[in-house]
């Protein structure tokens, strides 16, 4: 007799939970939903005979809501208005991540994959519609082969486990990725993942090299040549939460020298910031890639006179020793006026820590904290520069950015330079398109303290505001956006299985321009009844 597994075995089983068990109607209390899920999980295949459902928990556990915030980043979606999962499943094993899918599959109920919730928007948490989430904290083995410097990390660890693994091994290697430690590799890697590191050596997604995925019927792709390049190259900047579930990502790991530079200078528009950053433009995407050189542009009360003005901040990483890196600064960016005195000689992995923003004598060990507290309400969006923006552009910013500062709320920005590496890499090389022709990326914040629906609608209205005033300095036809630094603004489909390509357009177009049609194509092949979705999801090509 023929034994069956996989796919197939589930389709039975699925068919027998239909025949057995009774479905959810309209009508029913929606806290039955819960415990239909529940029961659903239990008629799936398990482990050792261990129950799958003991891996859930649902409203009524007394660890729901601890549960559901420990990775809830914006206090904007953990308010009472927000729709709360029908279950968590932190998974420990394959088996949970299968019976997770069918059982929401059977229920009609969206699946949102949450491997660090480091997500603006909220999207792997939060839903429209009845959903679940799939927790992939306990998914976080790391296995490091120093002699092919190959790492397999699973999609839960955090990017601050990872290079505390990597320190352990080696102090010349490490990896092209993110500065917040918390963040998870599942979604960051698969949104692009960019860092200090970017104009030597590109984003994290230019050194993956393989990847594992389960699909929509629980079958699991262990290597890219099993799953097509289509989806490998997908899964690389086009999301991954739109065609599985992510498991591991194995990666090539990249030289840097035993001691790195680091620095941080700021200046106000009195200190001369303002031609600062004029020249900051012309200088940060050509300067020799071994040097990467973030801005921090924040409004501040003056110290002297009454009023409000602009500080700059210059936060540098350099791949060598402060004497040459001054001279290269000396050379192409006189004007900084940067000093010995200025300069941090670190370890890469303290230079983790210092980019970080801990303490400056905090541990390494403070890069394997995964749950922070949650702190403040915010706004996060993205634009990319072409071409540089005049002094009298910089000024009229600067203003704008004044105005629409009710310190200490206030607007403020990240501007992160492009060039070097990031200029060598086709934009079709991978699903992450901005590639060449772009100076530098801004990121865009608004922060708050305080609770309220009618505090949110004031300051995402001045965000809103802010950014619309930045248009004139920014890409256009489109507007191009990062896509981890998710905008619900930009545009979103509806609730359900009906997103379509035209009307997903709105935002794919504008985080994957010419990339978009080759993403939608390769999700209709791969996951054809669009089961993994969400309002800025790829459609199916119908």
């Amino acid at each position: 007799m023929k034994i069956l597994s996989g796919p197939t075995f589930i389709s039975i089983l699925c068919l027998i939970y239909l025949i057995t068990i009774p479905r959810v109607s309209s009508s029913s209390p929606s806290l039955t939903v819960p415990h239909h899920f529940l029961q659903c999980l239990d008629t799936q295949p398990s482990d050792h005979g261990s129950p799958n459902s003991a891996t859930a928990v649902i409203p009524t556990n007394s660890s729901f809501s601890a549960n559901l915030m420990s990775a809830v980043r914006n206090l904007r979606f953990a308010s009472a208005s927000n729709r709360k999962p029908e279950a968590i499943v932190a998974a420990l094993t394959e088996t949970h991540i299968r019976a997770t899918i069918s059982c929401c599959k059977l229920l009609n109920l969206e699946l949102r994959v949450r491997s660090g919730g480091h997500d603006y928007e909220g999207f792997s948490y939060t839903s429209p519609v009845p959903f679940v989430i799939l927790d992939m904290y306990n998914f976080h083995k790391i296995d490091i082969n120093m002699a092919d410097e190959t790492v397999w990390v699973q999609a839960g660890a955090s990017l601050g486990e990872l290079y505390y693994n990597i320190a352990s091994k080696s102090k010349v290697h490490a990896f092209p990725a993110g500065v917040c430690p918390k963040v998870g590799a599942g979604g960051h890697f698969s949104g692009g993942g960019f860092g200090n590191l970017m104009r030597k050596y590109g984003l994290s997604i230019d050194h993956i090299i393989d990847a594992q995925i389960m699909d929509a019927n629980g079958k699991v792709y262990r290597d890219r040549r099993s799953m097509g390049e289509d989806v490998f190259w997908a899964l690389r900047g086009g999301g991954g939460g739109s065609y599985g579930v992510i498991l591991a990502w194995k990666i090539k790991l990249v030289r840097v020298p035993e001691k790195v530079t680091v620095f941080k200078l700021e200046r106000t528009v009195r200190e001369g910031a303002v031609d600062l950053v004029h020249k900051w433009q012309q200088v940060a995407p050509v300067i020799d890639r071994d040097l990467f050189i973030r801005l921090e542009i924040k409004p501040i009360n003056r110290k002297i006179s009454k009023g409000k003005t602009i500080k700059v901040s210059f936060i540098g990483m350099f791949l060598g020793t402060p004497e040459r890196l001054l001279n290269i600064t000396k050379k192409k960016f006189p004007e900084l006026h940067l000093t010995t005195s200025d300069c941090l000689v670190k370890k890469w992995i303290d230079s983790v820590v210092f980019w970080a923003n801990y303490p400056e004598k905090a541990p390494i060990e403070i890069l394997l904290k995964r749950i922070s507290a949650n702190e403040y309400y915010w706004k996060r969006t993205s634009d990319f520069v072409q071409t540089p923006i005049s002094k009298e552009g910089l000024a009229k910013i600067f203003q704008t950015m004044i105005d629409h500062s009710p310190l200490p709320r206030r607007v403020w920005m990240q501007w992160n330079p492009w060039g070097g590496r990031m200029g060598e890499i086709p934009s079709d090389a991978t699903a992450f398109v901005h590639r060449g022709g772009n100076l530098f990326m801004i990121e865009h914040f608004m922060n708050w303290y305080r609770p309220g629906d009618e505090l949110e609608e004031k300051f995402l209205a001045i965000a809103r505001s802010f950014k619309e005033a930045m248009a004139p300095y920014v890409s256009k036809n489109p507007r191009e956006a990062f896509f981890n630094y998710r905008d619900v603004d930009i545009g979103i489909t509806t609730p359900g299985y009906n997103a379509t390509y035209e009307g997903a357009k709105v935002y794919g177009e504008k985080y994957f321009k010419g990339n978009y049609l080759r993403l939608v194509k390769t999700k209709a092949r791969f996951d054809r009844t669009n089961f993994f979705r969400s309002q800025q999801g790829i459609p199916v090509l119908a």
